[in-house]
């Protein structure tokens, strides 16, 4: 315990040397016991006297000034060495007397207990407490003092001083640990409000989400007045991403909702509902409104862009509902009619917005039923292929057939295929009917005697994991050589992938498959991307032919598809051939393939194998009837 005494008389230095000297035994624990009892039982060992055998010892530093004694609490300050007690003499001359001493003392260190023994009242009491308190850390001795007195203080102090520090080590820790907590709490709260911002804002844009868009909506929906839901899409937005990679895609997205979010009627939502999908609520005064500030919001989406570089011509569609007071609010309805009138819109030529109507919820139960209908029909035995003949050009041998397939319902009747294919489509039916069609059209090449069958592959057959094995297979198991299987496929089914498009094609024309580019022309390729690709034919549309003899764009169109196709070794088939004068106007272009009402409508399995055991089909050109 180390003690400072402060005193400019030897003979009380002499004094307070031997009132210190080392004691142990019964005499230190009558010490510990009288300071427990002066106290409290804060100090020693909880209360309790340390034991009879502990030996207490002072560690005295003796000053003759005020000084000297304020430089030794400095040095003991810095090198952590503090004093528990510090007893102070009043009048110290020449130097500063004990007052000014005790102040300075008190300045350096908050925890000393200080005692003031004088012989004489320079000071009162309240004197020194005001510059050197607190006044519990205070005390007064009267000259001359006992030597008890002196140890006895000494003790009480020293061991209240032990005390004092932990009990504020104690207090400091706990204030950590709560500014520890409050911290912990701060960033648990920061945490939460950034998991509550993810969890309702799309990442790509920070714009709201599905989650966010819901919440929105169902709250609108309970409030009065008519509001309008907006479902956006992006149009051929997979064009982007499969020409320019998927970071101009996200790019385009974001440029589209900084649009969106600057078009949408005042006070109104725009959220990222998913992919190349726009979710918008706002308020309207009905259904024209709403119909019109859509038009306004995709009218501004109709812009060229820059993308990472690349000039983008960026477009969307939109469709809306408006809910009044007496209508249906449930959200996940008002959803999905906003999306059956976006659906109408791409129907109708895309870059259009459409109100939602009755009618459109009418044509999706059609939809449902007609799905139904189709994942029973080979079971029911309602399907059926017919055989459109393909013919060479000048002598009209009979070379192939077009597979088509026809679908004769028990409740409706025969239903079109430009129905029901793109609802297989949608679906996984497509690959259940693609099998059917597959397995028979094998069949009958067993009853013709030379000619090829061509089968059309939809975009998601083509894109089935491996079609090439799954062609391969199918063939063997009917005992068909691939020369006798003509693949028809569209351009949206090879520019959808066109390197894995490329690679399939490829090794399909390896084995001696036929492979024809369908409806060639109406899609989006280049002409030059096609020498890509391993083809055998390209399938004129019909649309072309049908407009030759009207229209000079056409028959324009039709002789550079021809001459494209001579100068990469191609067979031209010309679909929809209903005339005469097509076929001459076919002729001088240099189609080398017909097809069409003019040669033989599609005809059932019987007609089609007397066709082909004939082999030719002889047309009087003057009148262009059959013969």
């Amino acid at each position: 315990m180390r003690i400072l005494i402060v005193d400019d008389e030897p003979a009380m230095h002499d004094s307070y040397r031997r009132s210190f000297a080392p004691v142990g035994g019964a005499e230190a624990g009558a010490l510990s016991a009288m300071a427990a009892e002066l106290f409290g039982d804060e100090v020693g060992n909880g209360g309790e006297p340390d034991r009879a055998d502990d030996a207490i010892t002072f560690d005295c530093v003796h000053h003759m000034q005020g000084a000297d004694a304020v430089a030794e609490i400095e040095r003991a300050q810095a090198g952590d060495q503090p004093f528990a007690v510090a007893f102070i003499d009043v009048r110290m001359p020449p130097g500063i007397d004990g007052k000014e001493t005790a102040r300075r003392i008190r300045a350096l260190d908050r925890d000393i207990n200080i005692v003031i023994v004088t012989g004489y009242s320079d000071f009162s009491p309240v004197e020194i407490s005001k510059v050197a308190g607190p006044a519990d850390k205070i005390f007064y001795i009267a000259k001359p003092f006992e030597v008890a007195e002196i140890v006895q203080t000494a003790t009480a102090l020293g061991q209240r001083w032990e005390a004092d520090r932990a009990l504020r080590a104690a207090r400091e820790q706990l204030s950590r640990q709560v500014i520890q907590l409050e911290e912990q709490a701060a960033e648990l709260a920061a945490n939460e409000m950034k998991a509550i911002h993810v969890a309702n804002h799309d990442s790509l844009t920070e714009a709201p989400n599905r989650l966010a868009f819901l919440r929105a909506l169902g709250e609108r929906s309970k409030q009065p007045g008519r509001f309008a839901v907006g479902m956006i899409d992006l149009d051929r937005f997979k064009l982007v991403n499969d020409t320019l990679g998927h970071l101009a895609g996200d790019e385009l997205i974001r440029e589209i909702c900084a649009i969106l979010q600057a078009t949408v009627p005042s006070g109104g939502l725009v959220a990222r509902l998913g992919g190349d999908e726009f979710g918008l609520l706002f308020e309207t005064a009905g259904e024209q409104a709403a119909e019109m500030a859509c038009a306004r919001v995709v009218h501004a989406c109709s812009v060229e862009l820059k993308v990472l570089g690349h000039a983008v011509q960026a477009a969307a569609s939109a469709g809306v509902v408006t809910a009044g007071e007496a209508d249906n609010r449930d959200p996940i309805d008002l959803i999905r009619r906003a999306d059956l009138a976006l659906n109408d819109a791409k129907r109708h030529g895309r870059g259009v917005a459409r109100l939602f109507d009755e009618s459109m919820d009418e044509g999706v139960r059609v939809r449902r039923r007609i799905e139904t209908g189709l994942s029973q029909a080979i079971a029911r035995d309602e399907l059926a292929l017919v055989y459109q003949p393909i013919v060479a050009h000048g002598t009209f041998e009979v070379v192939g057939f077009e597979a088509l397939l026809r679908w004769n319902t028990r409740e409706y009747g025969p239903i079109s295929p430009a129905t029901f294919i793109p609802i297989a489509e949608e679906s996984n039916l497509i690959h259940e009917l693609g099998d059917w069609v597959l397995e028979q059209s094998l069949k009958v090449l067993d009853t013709w005697p030379g000619q090829y069958v061509s089968v059309n592959f939809s975009p998601r057959q083509f894109r089935r994991h491996n079609f090439v094995g799954y062609i391969v297979e199918r063939c063997q198991r009917a005992g068909v050589a691939p020369q006798r299987l003509q693949i028809e496929i569209t351009e949206t089914a090879i520019f959808d992938d066109a390197d894995r498009a490329a690679e399939t094609l490829y090794r399909l024309r390896q084995m001696g498959f036929r492979i024809a580019l369908d409806d060639f022309g109406t899609g989006y390729s280049s002409l030059y991307n096609i020498r890509k690709f391993a083809l055998d034919a390209l399938k004129i549309d019909r649309s072309f032919i049908d407009g030759m003899s009207r229209e000079r764009e056409s028959a324009a169109i039709v002789r550079s598809i021809v001459h494209l196709a001579q100068s990469l070794n191609l067979t031209v088939i010309a679909e929809g051939v209903e005339t005469a004068a097509q076929v001459d106007l076919l002729r001088v272009a240099g189609a080398s393939h017909l097809q069409g009402y003019h040669f033989a409508k599609p005809l059932a399995e019987p007609l089609a194998r007397d066709m082909a055991h004939a082999r030719f089909i002889e047309v009087e050109p003057a009148t262009g009837t059959l013969g």
